[in-house]
């Protein structure tokens, strides 16, 4: 016997529709979150058997995941707007939500989208957690820099080292802004161990994965880069072609195409704004090593300008990038791959 349960899932409640294929009686019922007891207790009630539990993407349902998961629970978690698009009836509420919900789960017409497991969530959510600790570094090294420049210091990147930091305890501020100073210095020594121990803890976690390090064997990927890509793309098989993948971090240009008219617009930005960061980002070091981007970014320079030649170089390291994780193989042996096949199109 298998239970599907759509769930219209809130911040602060939940609508639920249900049935069993024993009977084929379709259930509902409301529970609020504020009572955690009777939300495990429903759920609960179908341990051992067949359990799929359908609802939208929700950035509130991390706690719900945990305890389906805990339960042994299936969990499907479908596109908000591809949910939409099965519905019969402009008129909308949390009951026809959820009755929509079921009765996609029992079609299996349900628009189901990659979900990550466990150790990937914990991962990215350390390596997202690293970031924001590194753009509160930037403010206080900004507001830090502001104060020396304003009494006819200039630190520019000195900052970063002990030397630098040293220099600008020692510079006399009156008395607002000495208490500041010393509060910002000290937050920023807090923050640098912080991040530290951060990409020490993703260096451990990711020292055996074969995938990572073969990532860092192409030139401008290094540890968080590679930890950014292997873990957001995770499973690369779901990915049929590069243009899917290219489609999937945001690179794709927008297109506006009527009868003869067609213009290729910006990006889409979809899907994770990190992945595109740190493949711009390593794009940089990239074509500093590497012959073919280097090329290509200065002809995408000279003819769109540097921002746009950029983009275009992160793109293309996503597809290298994709293809070593396909089909297991280093950056040299992607370089060899790609000077036989050039060889092979002049003999013939």
């Amino acid at each position: 016997m298998t239970v599907y349960i759509g769930v219209d899932f809130h911040a602060r409640q939940q609508t639920i529709s249900y049935l069993t294929t024993e009977t084929g009686e379709i259930q509902h019922l409301v529970l609020l979150h504020q009572d955690l007891a009777t939300v495990r207790a429903f759920y609960a009630q179908f341990v051992g058997q067949h359990v799929v539990v359908g609802f939208e993407s929700s950035g509130y349902a991390a706690w719900f995941e945990e305890l389906l998961e805990e339960l042994g629970h299936e969990i499907w978690i479908g596109h908000a707007l591809y949910i939409r698009q099965f519905a019969k009836r402009r008129q909308k509420n949390d009951r026809r939500d959820a009755d929509l919900i079921l009765d996609l789960l029992v079609k299996s017409d349900f628009p189901r989208i990659h979900r990550f497991s466990r150790r990937t969530r914990a991962i990215l959510q350390q390596l997202r957690y690293r970031q924001r600790l590194v753009k509160m570094r930037t403010m206080a090294m900004n507001m830090l820099l502001f104060m020396a420049s304003s009494r006819g210091v200039s630190l520019r990147t000195q900052l970063t080292s002990k030397r630098g930091q040293a220099r600008l305890a020692e510079l006399a501020l009156p008395h607002p802004l000495g208490s500041q100073r010393d509060e910002l210095l000290k937050l920023l020594q807090d923050l640098d161990e912080k991040i530290k121990t951060l990409e020490q803890w993703l260096q451990r976690e990711t020292k055996t994965d074969a995938a990572v390090q073969r990532l860092q064997t192409h030139p401008g990927i290094g540890l968080l880069t590679s930890i950014c890509v292997r873990y957001t793309l995770e499973q690369v098989d779901r990915f049929t072609t590069t243009r899917k993948v290219t489609a999937f971090a945001g690179f794709d240009p927008m297109q506006d195409q009527s009868d003869e008219r067609q213009r290729m617009g910006a990006i889409s930005k979809q899907g994770s704004r990190w992945l595109r960061f740190y493949l711009v980002e390593a794009g940089q070091i990239a074509i500093r090593k590497d012959a073919d981007l280097a090329r290509v970014y200065k002809r995408l320079s000279l003819r769109g300008g540097h921002a746009k030649a950029k983009v275009a170089i992160g793109r293309r390291l996503l597809v290298r990038a994709f293809i070593m994780l396909r089909d297991e193989v280093d950056y040299d042996e992607f370089l060899r791959r790609g000077v036989a096949a050039r060889s092979s199109r002049g003999t013939a």
